[in-house]
């Protein structure tokens, strides 16, 4: 059976049909633990590079962060430039950006070359400032990414709330639930088992011959993947020590095509430039608004957290008080310390592919590309993310600093903004 919560994803499911329980013993080159896409794209690489894949799911293909996100897929990652290129290096970072370019460009191959149903490509990101210099955006902006004034920003949308911005040519957004069932059609079609509803209850990594085993079955390969991201348990110490599961939450909106129109009148996805940014896109055609935000480091309650969305929401575009909720929902992504994706070796034959959350999902591409590539002998490139490894992300008390961290963001947002609205 489907076992997705209930969101916009869900709802509008282009594939409905269920996939087996793992029942008795099966042999097979490679086992992934895990259906999200890092885990598909590594399965979809290894398909096609010839190997024998099975891929195990504790829920259904893209139950966690990777079925309800807010289907942005863009270059760059969680960690800033700066950062990056203070722990690794100029070259170094450089190669990591090319990566994560490559990366979008893999989701739109992916889904123009399977006419995925229902995947919903849209072109275009606005990236929107409510402080800073202009000219600091203006020397960001380039051929496939130009600088918006006010006047500019104003053929997209009406609001008062943003300075100045940059369209983001190649960026885009998806229906990710359905992307992701796309790809998980493809991995069949080549050859590739997929198992629902088995949840992993132990390992036997030792040896040539490993094997993992769920409560009816058991697969024994040669390699095995772990590309568990928030909702990773403790089937692996390792690698649940290593990453904060941080929850966001998403909202969409009734259909109100006319009142919208009165706010946004583009079908570019927007997102601001706040530590605590909001993200937001219209959907089904236009009808309705998908809006999502927020942070927390523990479940929180989605209809105060939907009030706190609303409320951001209307501060941008008053005129949308109208509008009504339809429907919200959080969703558990995984962060390292570093804010960087985990891609890595855990023993023999034994990786892992993590540590996605806040990048978009281009990362998720490239990480599942690479680690194939690796496994399939075609190339080193996951050499890259080697300086990035399973930090120790601290715990309970990771989790706290984590929170708090993101309530002193908000602090500095709101006084940024302060100070811009002084001049």
């Amino acid at each position: 059976m489907l076992s997705y919560p209930d969101t916009f994803y869900s709802r509008t499911l282009a594939d409905t049909r269920t996939r087996p329980l793992l029942h008795g013993d099966i042999a097979a080159d490679c086992v992934i633990v895990g259906a999200g896409f890092a885990g598909l794209f590594t399965a979809l690489t290894l398909a096609r590079g010839g190997m024998r894949v099975v891929v195990l799911d504790s829920q259904s293909v893209g139950f966690g962060a990777s079925g309800r996100n807010g289907g942005f897929v863009s270059d760059g990652f969680a960690s800033s430039a700066a950062a990056i290129r203070q722990r690794v290096g100029t070259q170094h970072a450089a190669a990591l950006q090319a990566l994560s370019v490559e990366g979008v460009d893999i989701m739109r191959r992916t889904i123009a070359d399977l006419a995925i149903p229902g995947a919903d490509p849209v072109p275009g990101i606005l990236r929107l400032r409510r402080f800073d210099r202009a000219a600091d955006l203006q020397a960001e902006a380039g051929a496939d990414s130009p600088y918006l004034d006010r006047t500019a920003i104003g053929a997209h949308i009406r609001s008062t709330r943003y300075l100045h911005g940059i369209e983001d040519r190649s960026g885009f957004h998806i229906h990710p639930l359905n992307t992701l069932r796309g790809i998980a059609a493809e991995v069949e079609r080549l050859g590739g088992r997929i198992f629902e509803n088995s949840p992993v209850i132990g390992t036997d990594l030792n040896g040539p011959a490993k094997s993992v085993s769920t409560l009816q079955g058991r697969v024994t390969a040669e390699r095995v993947i772990f590309a568990m991201g928030g909702y990773t348990g403790p089937l692996v110490p390792r690698l649940r020590r290593a990453i904060l599961p941080i929850a966001t939450y998403v909202m969409v909106s009734e259909p109100a095509p006319d009142l919208l129109a009165t706010a946004i009148q583009t079908r570019m996805a927007i997102g601001d430039d706040r530590r605590a940014s909001d993200y937001y896109r219209l959907v089904a055609d236009g009808q309705r608004l998908l809006w999502g935000g927020r942070i927390t480091t523990r479940a929180a309650n989605v209809p105060g957290i939907t009030q706190s969305l609303r409320a951001e929401m209307l501060g941008a575009y008053p005129q949308l008080a109208p509008l009504k909720t339809e429907r919200a929902w959080s969703g558990l992504m995984a962060y390292a310390r570093h804010r960087m994706p985990q891609i890595g070796k855990l023993g023999p034959k034994v990786w892992y592919v993590t540590g996605f959350g806040g990048h978009g999902l281009n990362t998720t591409a490239i990480g599942g590309t690479v680690l194939g590539e690796k496994l399939l002998g075609e190339s080193d490139r996951i050499a890259l993310f080697g300086e990035y490894g399973l930090d120790w992300a601290g715990g309970p008390a990771g989790l706290i600093a984590a929170q708090g961290t993101y309530w002193a963001l908000q602090v500095q947002d709101w006084w940024r903004e302060r100070a811009a609205a002084r001049g």
